[in-house]
């Protein structure tokens, strides 16, 4: 049976049996890994408390034929017990690892692995506001898997910006001559915010007032979902409360 090594964070778990539990990771090198955990739920077991959700853990897996199975796990990222301890960094991690799950469904690469990574630990750091962490990661996440959202330029022309007009389903904002009737408009402030968070600019993204923070965050769940073809579970049990989504994909 083969046996590789490989760095992985971990989704999420599921129990199996009386003491095993099942886990789904996504990885450095082998994309997205589902492995059987043997004897972690036992109170004596050596490496349970590392294989949780959010944790980051240098694995060696046994390769088997519908499941592989974890033998040997070193910690490389504990994140998980500062991130339970504050109910928004919580929230918010659940909506990432739920999105790389889905984002990874068919192919998984090094980039993906690598901001979900870089996100929980800023989470668990309290680097930032975990609402600006979330949609940032969320639309870097998506731009990764190909659907780059466009707040400047007209997503249908490539007409210059600005352009207030934002539609989920053309990509983002649109000039006048292609939006269609009724289109939602966006103002500046949170064009400039959506902007930040994809770019990484915290300056800016730090300085932007509540309305419109809420504001960005309910366009970032439009265009996720409407991108992901589902709704994301973990979604309505974030500590904010959302101005403009829709189930639908429509920014209200």
């Amino acid at each position: 049976m083969p046996v590789y090594r490989d760095e992985c964070v971990i989704l999420r778990t599921h129990k199996l049996g009386e003491a095993d539990r099942i886990l789904t990771m996504l990885s450095r090198q082998h994309g997205k890994i589902r492995a059987v955990a043997k004897g972690v739920r036992r109170t004596a077991s050596k490496f349970g408390a590392r294989l949780e959700p959010f944790m980051v853990a240098d694995l060696q897996l046994y390769e088997g034929r519908s499941l592989d199975i974890v033998t040997q796990a070193v910690s490389l990222g504990s994140y998980g017990a500062d991130i339970v301890s504050d109910y928004a960094s919580y929230t918010a991690a659940n909506v990432m690892v739920e999105t790389a799950d889905k984002l990874t469904d068919a192919e998984a690469g090094l980039q993906q692995y690598l901001l979900l990574v870089g996100a929980l630990r800023s989470l668990a750091r309290r680097e930032h506001d975990p609402q600006l962490i979330l949609d940032s990661y969320l639309l870097r996440a998506l731009s990764i898997a190909g659907w780059a959202p466009s707040f400047g330029d007209c997503a249908v022309t490539g007409a210059p910006g600005p352009h207030s007009a934002f539609v989920v389903q053309l990509g983002g904002v649109v000039a006048d001559a292609a939006a269609p009737p009724g289109a939602p408009r966006l103002n500046p402030a949170t064009l400039e915010l959506l902007g930040a968070l994809l770019s990484g600019d915290w300056g800016i993204a730090e300085a932007a007032p509540d309305d419109t923070r809420n504001q960005a965050s309910g366009v970032v769940a439009a265009y996720t979902q409407w991108h992901l073809e589902r709704g994301l579970r973990s979604l309505p049990h974030l500590d904010r409360t959302p101005s403009v989504v829709a189930r639908t994909g429509e920014v209200l």
